[in-house]
């Protein structure tokens, strides 16, 4: 996100500090965000919108208007989690269609839509404005799912989901199965409390070459069950940790995945050409003829 502080913001637009804050009290624009700190940070997409509307308007009210009109730029975490905070359906979703104009769908999850939601987080119990963007954003992230094309690929990924709504975690795991069917693989979610017994057809019709741990609500006994009836039969299965399904010991073998979709995406699709071409490789060759 490209924040600025007040000052700079004000100094951009030729106004005192005071001027600025003003015109958010008065007309909601250009609408800053807070640090951590508590301190105004603004978009500089907004201020610079705004900059160029009053060159031309020379009038702050019809300045602000023309801003807005014309878009306050490209859709950012901020402009995204302010809808969320407040609870604007219609705008937040004009956001992320917006942002689809110049990102694809995996970017604008990674870059707008889970910094936006992520940033309303952290608080126990969640408050209303994270639940309202955490259901718009499950509820995006399906539509876009069901518009995903059919496999293209041999490749298959398991999933087990330790999350419970409403994790941050949870929409990970979501943003990670579109992404892994977007790229053409075959791929299942399933809860970490799926009895390991009942999993025997679920791995014949799926063939998964890789797992997925996600999320932490599970036990560690509970995923090791998993594990081992993932990989019964000889099964050349890797196993990969998201979101922190295992704790951190410096023992684990267990890859861990890069919380963005798009990189984990990325990293599971490049272990199974890699494996695919090791096992290729270690396929017995035909002996040589004599003559």
């Amino acid at each position: 996100m490209t924040g600025i502080r007040t000052n700079a913001a004000a100094a951009m637009l030729g106004v005192s500090p005071n001027t600025l804050r003003s015109w958010e009290r008065r007309f909601g624009f250009p609408a800053p965000r807070r640090s951590a700190g508590g301190h105004r940070q603004f978009e500089l997409a907004e201020v610079e919108s705004l900059r160029e509307a009053l060159a031309e308007t020379h009038n702050v009210s019809s300045a602000i208007a023309l801003a807005r009109a014309r878009g306050e730029g490209p859709s950012t975490p901020a402009r995204l989690g302010a809808a969320f905070g407040r609870f604007e359906e219609d705008k937040a979703c004009r956001l992320l269609e917006e942002s689809l104009a110049v990102r694809s769908i995996e970017r604008t999850i990674d870059e707008v839509l889970m910094p936006a939601v992520t940033g309303l987080a952290g608080e126990a119990p969640p408050s209303a404005e994270y639940e309202f963007a955490w259901r718009l954003a499950t509820g995006w992230i399906a539509a876009q799912r069901r518009l995903a094309p059919p496999a293209s690929r041999s490749d298959a990924v398991l999933i087990f989901d330790a999350t419970l709504p409403p994790d941050i975690e949870a929409l990970g795991v979501q943003a990670l199965e579109l992404a892994l069917r977007r790229a053409g693989a075959r791929t299942l979610t399933l809860s970490a409390a799926t009895d390991p017994t009942r999993l025997g057809r679920v791995l014949r019709a799926l063939e998964p070459n890789a797992l997925v741990l996600a999320g932490r609500r599970a036990a560690l006994d509970t995923i090791g069950r998993l594990v081992y009836t993932a990989r019964s039969g000889g099964r050349q299965v890797e196993i990969y940790d998201y979101c922190g399904a295992l704790p951190e010991t410096g023992a684990s073998t267990v890859r861990r995945l890069d919380r963005a979709s798009i990189a984990a995406c990325q990293m599971l699709l490049e272990r199974a050409r890699e494996n695919e071409f090791v096992a290729r490789d270690q396929r017995p060759r035909p002996a040589a003829l004599v003559s």
